[in-house]
């Protein structure tokens, strides 16, 4: 070796650790340029490891050294002699062994796993795994930690290959895990299990059972790390745990319960740093998300929300962006209530929620409030017959003493008006006024503000009598709150207008002369956000006044968007596009113009990179899937630097990295949402942008960020239906065979889009997803009919009964056995993607039509299993209701199925809940109208089922008058089908009483036809009736009523409008029909 090639690289590096810049950038493109390129410079960097008196340049020179013998997949380490290979492998052992600083230490010991990368798979260095072992049963305790680090960062970078060593590492690592003397030891070693745990095949049960066996000792050294108050430790080992929760692998399985005892015992110890209980927490939420069917199947939920209530009522940092013990408490309980059946949440945290609010401590009934809103979500549907006994606390914790109760209410009172529209719209009398108070009040100002919005923008035509004093209340806020607050205040000014429509008119153009200083602030933090919300409320404003009234407006605003663009603010872009989204659809031709600077910008989105920076990359899409979760894998994540191969993660700004990255993910979500959108208004002015959006929005399906998932698929499936539309299509007709073949470049769009879309679905695990997809592709069938389906019924049929058999992969759950059948019991989330993949099967059947027959038998048992009174609400009323979407869509076909559905029908009718009666009288009238199996022998007892939906009160819920509407229906299709079979003496004023339809307008179709038919079949039997139904007539024929008949049925109401004006042309006038009469 050149001893001055030596000494030149020494000198550099010692340039190297110089705090001067220029200094740095000289020796740095020195190094590149004269030593780095040169293979010599290994053997040079490990002299200089071995003897440099200085521990930064030791340090310096391990981290290069494994840089280069790294770099190319080892082609400078392989252009070195056998020699001096064999040299540096024997002389590295011994360095780091001796080597007194930790960090030297450690960089050497990843000098030797790259060696081993390139040495071990080609069977050149036996002599590494014994001398590992051998350090690791030192009687030093420096050495083991030095022989655990290095056998750690091997297996970090090669693991497989040692599988025949298992059964040895799991004999030695639970020697180290009781290591008596050094906590880095247990603490490596339970790094080290976490990477073989990735590499355990799923049927080596003789391995789960070794390491299942350790974890106990893991869990310890887990404790021990947070109990030393050793943070660096601690979250190096709940890497480890979430690793082990988030394998396929059931290694926890059987720990479960022992692991969230032991996490919240930690999350709820006051005696340690709240950075190291908000990781424990954070642990116990990973283990309820990814380990959810032990949970429940532990029925571990009620002492978890026992635990984790206390925590709730300790103080929150001031700052939305911190965490706290108390904040983590409260999403674990947001966790419970979306993963696990609410029978197993709600109940017990009613409970609790009920215990807390009675106590004087005002830190436990604001507890309570938070709990009750985090937990909506999850529970809403389980919740709604419960909200009598919780809204008496919800108005009594508004009117609290203690401020901070008082708004955390108002957080409370906005979850719940997500999730529960109607129940809180029904409570405005109280909510409005009583918010209205509190938005007075400085302190809990905000916090109504926000609170006020939620109910706002539920209201619908209830806000009228609000609408004075909430615009001349909140329009003097903007003059005199903090930004922050005007924020909010504009918020609900927003929500106000479109709640109120066109009654918003006179307000607007006042309020736009106010906000128009808004939207041109250029500040960063509250300014940034204050702009994007102003931009947001206008949007709506447009919405509700309509194109006409905002045209003067749109010009600017445009403008105004497209600076926001330019700011270089993700959440600026973010607003704008949601501008150019509600734009599009309320100008819809006029938006055309702006197409080309708006598609640009919308695709220039789409391709960014979410770290914002082009000169980095993250390696792997595992990666940035842990970025996204803020989670970190065992396995060490590389940032590639193009100049310089490789830097250490230690080197990022994870923290901004992240923070950026999140921001840009849902900016991008937005904008491949935005193209469908834009695409569906403008129509044939987007064709010229159809392939590019296209070929973006494939691109954006592997995403690791779920919104942005969704969204591609949405606009992918928006195009699909809106390039359909474009093609004039003739009106499709059910069955296998399309009777109407697919313009060529319409079958080739769908070709281009079908397969990443069927790809994505076979690696998708998120349920949202799916759903979107089930939904999108349900409405795309309905749309386009059997052409949609050719060559793809077999793939889409999959899709949905991999569903409904909860077989999907985004359903499995790694310790669920494969034979098992999985629980009836299941959260609303889980239920909403059933009724997503009944929709899909619905759309199948109305497609093929008479040809669905075949299939039915199959689908049949996979539907009807979901209508249990086991079952939630959800998953009874959804299979009802696509049992007679299919029946709706194959008619005469359904005759085999005939006895079955009858059963199954009966028993729905006399369900507890309104909207399965409701799905359950449309399912059976439409039965009974297409099967050719006579039924009327069964009619009576059908009647007597249907007589109660025909009681119901006027404050009644709407489910019960949607209910009613469809047994009149049902009624008019037995009618129909055999009048003679039917005592129409009963039956009639029953009938007639409950016309004219309110809510369900789409069952006038049948009602009418019930008229139609017996007027030429029977007409006396009406006349008892004729003052009634030229009432009812007059009302569904009024303009200023919504439109509630279709066009056919209003030329037949025509008709026979003539007929009986002839007859008594004095009713017919006295009907307010004249009209009609005059227009013949």
């Amino acid at each position: 070796m050149d001893p001055s090639f030596v000494q030149g690289l020494h000198s550099l590096l010692v340039q190297s650790t110089s705090n001067d810049t220029v200094q740095l950038k000289a020796a740095t493109a020195q190094l590149n340029r004269e030593y780095y390129k040169n293979p010599a410079c290994i053997p040079a960097l490990t002299s200089i490891i071995a003897s440099s008196p200085d521990q930064a340049v030791r340090q310096l020179a391990a981290v290069e050294m494994r840089k280069r013998v790294s770099q190319s997949s080892g082609d400078q380490w392989l252009q070195l002699p056998q020699d001096e290979r064999e040299q540096i492998k024997a002389k590295l052992p011994e360095l780091v062994v001796s080597e007194q600083s930790n960090l030297v230490r450690h960089s050497t010991a990843r000098v030797i796993a790259a060696i081993a990368y390139i040495e071990l798979p080609m069977n050149s260095w036996n002599q590494l795994l014994p001398f590992l072992e051998q350090t690791c049963q030192s009687p030093t305790a420096i050495h083991r930690e030095v022989g655990v680090y290095i056998l750690y960062t091997v297996l970090e970078t090669i693991v497989e290959g040692f599988e025949n060593h298992l059964p040895s590492f799991f004999k030695l690592f639970a020697v180290l895990l009781n290591d008596p003397e050094s906590a880095e030891v247990r603490i490596t070693t339970v790094r080290a299990l976490g990477v073989i745990a990735q590499y355990i095949d799923s049927d080596d049960k003789q391995a789960i059972k070794q390491f299942q066996d350790l974890l106990p000792g893991m869990i310890t050294t887990i404790g021990q790390c947070v109990e030393a108050g050793n943070e660096t430790g601690a979250r190096q080992l709940f890497d480890v745990l979430e690793t082990l929760l988030i394998l396929e692998i059931p290694l926890l399985g059987q720990h479960i319960p022992q692991l969230v005892q032991f996490l919240l015992q930690c999350g709820s110890n006051r005696g340690f740093e709240d950075d190291l209980r908000v990781l424990s927490l954070n642990a116990l939420n990973w283990t309820v998300q990814y380990k959810k069917s032990k949970v429940q199947a532990h029925g571990l939920a009620p002492a978890i929300l026992e635990g984790l209530m206390p925590i709730s009522t300790e103080p929150e940092p001031e700052d939305l962006d911190d965490d706290a013990p108390s904040r983590s408490a409260l999403r674990i309980i947001d966790c419970l209530a979306t993963s696990l059946p609410p029978t197993q949440v709600f109940p017990a945290l009613r409970t609790l929620i009920q215990q807390y609010f009675t106590s004087p401590d005002a830190n436990y009934r604001r507890g309570a409030m938070l709990a009750l809103g985090v937990s909506v979500e999850g529970c809403s549907e389980f919740m709604t017959p419960l909200m009598p006994q919780v809204w008496p606390l919800i108005e009594v914790g508004l009117n609290d003493p203690d401020a901070t109760v008082r708004k955390a209410s108002c957080v409370a009172v906005s979850c719940l008006c997500e999730w529960l529209e109607e129940e809180c719209a029904s409570r405005h009398t109280v909510l409005v006024p009583t918010l209205m108070q509190l938005v007075n009040d400085p302190v809990t100002q905000r916090s109504a503000c926000t609170s006020l919005d939620a109910v706002l923008e539920i209201l619908g035509d209830k806000i009228e009598a609000y609408l004075p004093l909430i615009m001349e209340r909140l329009v003097g806020l903007l003059e005199t709150a903090p930004i922050a607050v005007k924020s909010v205040v504009i918020g609900a000014i927003g929500s106000a207008a479109h709640a109120s429509h066109e009654k918003f008119l006179p307000y607007f153009q006042p309020t736009m002369e106010r906000f128009k200083h808004f939207l041109v602030l250029r500040g960063e933090g509250e300014e940034q956000e204050l702009r994007g919300i102003t931009m947001d409320a206008v949007g709506t404003f447009a919405e509700a006044i309509g194109k006409d009234h905002f045209r003067p407006y749109f010009g600017d605003m445009m403008q105004q968007a497209f600076e926001g663009i330019q700011m270089g603010s993700a959440r600026l872009r973010e607003c704008s596009f949601l501008f150019f989204s509600v734009m599009s659809r309320v100008f819809e031709d006029e938006f055309a113009p702006y197409l080309p600077n708006v598609v640009p910008a919308l695709i220039q989105s789409c391709k960014q990179h979410e770290h914002g920076e082009e000169g980095f990359t993250v390696s792997t899409s595992e990666a940035s899937i842990n970025f996204a979760s803020g989670s970190s894998p065992a396995n060490a994540i590389t940032v590639t630097d193009d100049a310089n191969g490789s830097i250490e993660l230690e080197d990022v700004d994870v923290d901004k990295m992240l923070d950026v990255n999140s921001t840009i993910c849902i900016e991008k979500e937005i904008a491949a949402d935005t193209i469908g959108t834009i695409f569906a208004a403008t129509r044939q002015h987007f064709l010229p942008y159809v392939e590019q959006s296209t070929i973006e929005l494939i691109a954006l399906l592997p995403h690791y960020y779920d919104g942005i998932r969704k969204s591609a698929v949405d606009s992918l499936l928006e195009i699909i239906r809106t390039f359909y539309d474009l093609s004039n299509p003739e009106e499709w007709q059910p069955g296998s065979v399309p009777s109407v073949p697919l313009q060529p470049q319409v079958q080739s769009l769908i070709s281009h889009i079908w397969a990443p879309l069927l790809e994505m679905y076979e690696t998708e695990d998120n349920k949202k997803v799916v759903s979107a997809l089930c939904v999108g592709l349900a409405e795309t069938v309905n749309k386009i009919g059997p052409a949609f389906l050719e060559g793809r019924v077999d793939e889409l049929g999959t899709i949905a009964t991999q569903i409904l058999d909860q077989k999907a992969i985004c359903q499995q759950d790694p310790d669920q056995d494969e034979n098992d059948e999985a629980p009836e019991d299941q959260a609303e989330y889980d239920s909403m993607l059933i009724s997503a993949a009944g929709d899909l099967v619905a759309a199948i059947a109305s497609a093929l039509g008479p040809d669905f027959a075949g299939a039915f038998p199959r689908y049949f048992p996979l539907i009807a299993k979901y209508y249990k009174k086991s079952r939630s609400l959800s998953d009874r009323s959804s299979a009802i209701g696509c049992l007679s979407e299919i029946i709706a869509g194959i008619k005469f076909a359904v005759t085999p199925m005939t006895q079955p559905l009858l059963e199954l029908f009966f028993r729905a009718l006399s369900d507890d809940d309104a909207e399965v009666q409701c799905n359950s009288a449309f399912a059976i009238g439409l039965l009974i109208e297409h099967s050719e199996v006579d039924l009327s022998a069964h009619y009576l007892n059908v009647l007597a089922a249907l007589r109660p939906l025909f009681v119901i009160t006027e404050d009644g819920p709407t489910a019960r008058f949607n209910a009613r509407d469809n047994a009149v229906g049902a009624v008019a299709r037995i009618i129909v089908k055999n009048t003679a079979a039917v005592p129409l003496d009963q039956v009639l004023p029953v009938f007639f009483d409950a016309l004219p339809l309110k809510h369900d307008h789409l069952e006038n179709t049948a009602v009418f036809n019930t008229i139609f038919h017996l007027f030429r079949t029977n007409p006396p039997v009406l006349q008892p009736y004729m003052d009634r139904l030229l009432a009812i007539i007059a009302y569904v024929m009024d303009p200023n009523n919504p439109e509630q008949i279709q066009s056919d049925t209003r030329a037949q109401l025509i008709e026979l409008i003539q007929i009986l004006n002839r007859e008594d042309p004095n009713k017919v006038q006295a009907a307010g029909l004249g009209i009609w009469v005059a227009s013949a």
